[in-house]
This record gives C-alpha cells, structure tokens and sequence, in this order.
C-alpha cells in the first residue's frame, strides 16, 4: 500500500497531473470520463467521472437498484509551492533566475539547497482555439540557494525569508537566458511561438521513502488522503447509495476558484446525476438530507521535539489510525452527529480512531469541508491522517495509516446513512 501510496505521489507533482493520474486510474477501472459541456446519458451500476479545470476530479457511481443518497469523499491535489510567474526569467549578466510567486502557506526553509523540478499546464495554440498540453520536466531544473551562514551569521536564529530577494531560484547561468519558454515547448511538443500561456510550478522531485515506522515524501498534505479516497472508491462493493469521490483543487489558498470546494463543482454533478435518472428538484433535496461526505485532510500528530504544540487531551500519533478534527469554531465540521456516525464505521472495519483539536491558545487551519457544506449542506465529518512537518516540501507520516484509511473508506463506501428524522440516522 505504502509503495502505491509513493508512486501516486511522484506521478502528481501539480493539481494538473494528480487529475489526469487520478483519471486514468479510473479509466483503467472501466469508468467513463463525461464533459460538463455535454448531456450525460447514465446508467445504474456504471462508473463515471468528471474533470474541472483539468485539476478537479469528482467520480461517482450509482447502484444497480437506484440510491437512496449519497456517500461523499472530498479531498484535495493541491499543495504550497512556487508558482512561475508568466514573464518567467530573470536574466542579468551572470545568472538566469526565475520569477516566482508563493502559492499557499509554505515552510520556507525546506525549499533552499534542495534540487527542484517544474511542471504543469502549457495552453497552446490550435487553428480553432487553444489546447491544454501537459508538462513536466523530471528532472532538477532549478535551486533556491542559501546564504553562506560566514556572510550571514545570524541564518539559525528566526531568519526572515523575503520571497521576492531570497527565495528566488536560480535556473541556469548566463548562457541559460532565453531558454525557458524553448524548454516549455519542446516538452509540449509544439513550436515556441504556439506557446500562449502557462501554469507552471516548482516542485519537490525527492523519491519518497518507508523507513522504520514511517513513509516520508513530498506533497503528503493532501494526496495521502486523494489516493487513499481514490483506493477505497474503487475497492468498494455496491451499497445501497451512490459513492462519489471528490479531488478538489485550490484548497491551500481557500478553494475559493470555480474548481475548488467553494465552486458549485460538486452540486453541480449531484444534482445532474439526479437528474439523469428523472429525479426532481424535490428528490434531489431528500438524497442530499440521506447523504454524508467525509472531509479528508490530514492532522497534526505529537511532534518528538515539541509536544508543548498538541493539547494534552488530543494528542495524536502516527500510526494510531485515522483522526477525528473538532473545533468550536467550525473551522473544521464533525460534530457529534457526524463523527459518532464515521466512528461506528470505523468500528465495522476494525480501523483505530484518534480525537484531534488545537491548543486552545493555538489556532489551526481549516479544510474544505465546511467550505463545500455552503453549496452542499448534508452531515460532514472532518479527518485525517497523522503528519509531522505539514506545508513542508518533504513531510512524514505514518507506515500503517494508508491502509487504514483505505479501510475505513472502502465500508463508507459500501454503507448508507438514512435520517429517519432531525438527530436520528440509521445506518445501513
């Protein structure tokens, strides 16, 4: 599992190629992938998947004897990064350097001295419009180098990175200048002026690696939770509900995009599902009320050098199963009802649950869920896996876990949640 978990990883360096992997795997499954821009003809027992942006997935699949609601994992591919800025080199008369812009809530200091590669989107030019073209370089392609700690005695102590001086990486030297766009083309296969426009990024090369107890890799925040949604969606039997998985991008700068858990994305597919199968508006709104979404992201665990970090009474630990996240300020969405629901599911596959929340004078980050709650509201519990050093470029988590997720989403798939009425539910 862990070696699945490693190769999904290396294969998605960007939201751009986490989609397109996510969407062949569903391929080679036997789905079928349905364009937004086209009716949707379905049939019961088939699978189907839909891409937005080319960096949002949602697949689902309705049983052969109809549904009753729908079972829900959402997810996401994105991570902190560096996004290439379209006028991309910056050129003087000894170095090439790329103009780079912060995406999401990086750790600065893990992304200096490192080799690092770019990939992502190419929008190129056709005689009738413009075509997406992805791209990946593979290999080292640029460095943020440090400051000599002789010329900066003070580096160990609180330094200060200014993205715009320091963490500018350097792409090649003087003889590098003008190659970029070159480079860009040639890996999309097209010539340098049908070049339009780009969304690249810099990106984490490193291989990740099982050691001892533990899997470290780059991008574990959130793709631990993308392959393990993925695995159980496509492991699990015919329950008496649709399962849908969800592969949302943009949840690291607040998913507030057309692709992202704000975006009406994942209505839009459930109401049309519906709606294919000659539901009304009114049926729609019954399967939402008999639905329950999983909101995957994952959880800080007990850090060896720092446990003053983790409140005392929910400290959780690598390879201690899945975790539960509660806040009172709903930034994240279990309450009792949804996470006494997820825990008796957990129950059913054997799969040990931990209880997370901040230090009550530590405020934490938020996950898509209550986010996609205001398109969709149904009953969403949030939870994750265990993690050191998240928003890294190279994190650490637990060698059990994976599996465990896998285990506990495959039977979420397989179970229906029926609201016999306003705090009752049954689970089937």
């Amino acid at each position: 599992m862990n070696q699945e978990l490693l190769s999904f990883i290396a294969s998605c360096p960007t939201a751009f190629q986490a989609t397109a992997h996510s969407a062949q795997m569903l391929r080679t499954a036997g789905y079928t992938q349905l364009s937004e821009s086209e009716a949707w003809q379905l049939q019961a027992g088939e699978g189907y998947f839909v891409t937005r942006n080319g960096s949002s997935l949602i697949a689902f699949r309705v049983p052969k004897g109809g549904f009753r609601g729908f079972m829900i994992t959402a997810s996401h591919c994105d991570s902190p990064c560096f996004k290439i800025k379209e006028n991309a080199e910056l050129a003087d008369e000894r170095f090439v350097r790329l103009s780079t812009e912060g995406y999401g809530g990086m750790i600065y200091s893990t992304w200096l001295d490192r080799p690092l590669s770019i990939a992502g989107r190419v929008l190129v030019k056709t005689p009738r419009g413009v075509e997406t073209k992805l791209v990946d370089f593979g290999e080292t392609a640029a460095m943020i180098p440090n400051v000599a700690i002789h010329m900066n005695r003070s580096v160990n102590k609180d330094t200060n990175y200014n993205p715009a001086v320091d963490l500018v990486p350097l792409y090649g030297g003087k003889d590098s200048a003008g190659s970029f766009r070159a480079r860009v083309a040639a890996l999309a296969g097209v010539a340098e002026e049908d070049v339009v426009t780009t969304d690249l990024y810099l990106y984490n090369p490193q291989p990740g690696v099982v050691w001892d107890a533990f899997i470290s890799a780059p991008r574990l925040d959130d793709l631990q939770c993308a392959f393990s949604s993925l695995r159980a969606f496509l492991d699990a039997g015919e329950g008496d509900s649709a399962r849908v998985c969800c592969i949302f991008d943009n949840e690291e700068v607040g998913s507030q995009t057309k692709q992202g858990a704000a975006g009406t994305f994942l209505y839009d597919v459930l109401h049309r599902v519906c709606e294919s199968f000659g539901l009304a508006d009114a049926d729609y709104h019954r399967a939402v009320a008999h639905s329950f979404m999983l909101s995957c992201d994952n959880a800080h665990a007990l850090h060896p050098n720092h446990p003053e970090y983790a409140d005392k009474n929910h400290t959780v630990v690598i390879n201690g199963g899945i975790v539960i996240k509660y806040n009172a300020s709903q930034r994240y969405t279990s309450d009792a009802v949804s996470a006494a629901l997820f825990e008796l599911i957990c129950r059913e596959a054997d799969v040990p649950v931990q209880r997370y929340a901040n230090r009550a004078d530590i405020p934490g980050g938020g996950t898509l869920g209550n986010i996609a709650n205001a398109q969709v509201s149904l009953n969403t519990v949030d939870i994750g896996l265990a993690q050191l050093a998240m928003h890294s470029s190279y994190e650490t988590a637990g060698a059990k876990d994976t599996a465990y997720m896998v285990r506990a989403l495959t039977r979420f798939f397989e179970k229906s949640v029926i609201m016999e009425r306003d705090g009752v539910y049954t689970l089937a």
